[in-house]
């Protein structure tokens, strides 16, 4: 199964069990997806986690519902998933920007989220600048948190731990720690269904640990190292979005099983001209997913 056939066979099942609870594995099943990595790349393709996806599209099919039908508010409510009035009215005012009541009133103005149709286009705008390399095995040393990814709340977790790093000095204890060229870097491993651990973390090949700290080894792995260009944290964020819509669905490569990082050059993170770099662990698509 090719990356964008996944993808929407994924979104094809989600809409095909709306009403149902979602169940996140059988989804990225769908789409021959470990769960985290679906959901990472759901996100950065369309800017919704799959929780956010599945609400709006039902509260838009009960904004219609309401507009058109005489069923009671309760029973559409539960319909879509809601176990009371209030939390219906409360979800749906939100997004709505009115009560469910109100919603049958003629000429009131609703919102619509439609399904999602996956496309690849080809803008041509700017270069995308990579290099595949193949690295030995490794092991690094940091401080580490461990962050769930539901409801996409490892993208407000994860920037206040690098914050929290910066301020504490955690940061410049690491680089005293560092015993290559490549920094300081944040790593995101050991993928679960819900959750996953995050890394404050340096190249590190002493023998004790320094206090606070643990150690993560990384085995030997090709990867493909991107380039951003530009200030933090904009830059990098518009590179992990541009290597899931643009690279890895022309590419003969796909995700392998190992951590993501992201490398800092030393510098001033707010200049135009700021490097930095994610480098993504892959692995050649076998001929019959091509």
């Amino acid at each position: 199964m090719d990356w964008i056939q996944g993808m929407q066979s994924a979104i094809d099942h989600m809409e095909a069990h709306l009403l149902e609870p979602v169940d996140f594995d059988d989804v990225a099943k769908t789409a021959g997806s470990s769960t985290f990595h679906f959901m990472r790349m759901f996100n950065m393709l369309t800017g919704f986690t799959v929780g956010e996806y599945v609400r709006n599209r039902r509260l838009t099919l009960a904004g219609q519902e309401l507009a058109l039908s005489d069923a009671r508010i309760i029973d559409i409510a539960l319909k879509y998933g809601y176990e009371t009035h209030e939390s219906f009215t409360k979800a749906f005012q939100r997004f709505h920007g009115i009560s469910p009541s109100l919603a049958r009133e003629a000429g009131t103005n609703l919102k619509s989220i439609g399904k999602l149709s996956i496309q690849v286009i080809l803008k041509g705008e700017k270069t995308l600048n990579y290099k595949l390399i193949e690295k030995e095995a490794f092991t690094v040393v940091g401080k580490k948190t461990t962050v769930t990814n539901k409801n996409g709340e490892n993208f407000k977790i994860i920037p206040k731990f690098i914050e929290s790093c910066n301020e504490n000095g955690t940061c410049e204890a690491l680089e005293k720690q560092c015993t290559d060229d490549m920094g300081v870097m944040g790593i995101c491993a050991n993928f679960q269904k819900d959750y996953f651990d995050y890394y404050m973390a340096v190249t590190y090949a002493g023998d004790k640990i320094p206090a606070g700290m643990e150690t993560l080894h990384i085995s030997k792995l090709t990867w493909v190292v991107f380039e951003a260009i530009g200030p933090m944290p904009d830059a990098i964020q518009d590179v992990w979005k541009r290597i899931f819509s643009e690279w890895f669905p022309t590419s003969e490569y796909e995700h392998a099983d190992g951590p993501e990082l992201e490398v800092y050059e030393q510098g001033d993170m707010s200049k135009a001209d700021y490097k930095s770099y994610v480098w993504i662990p892959v692995v050649k698509k076998s001929r019959s997913e091509k």
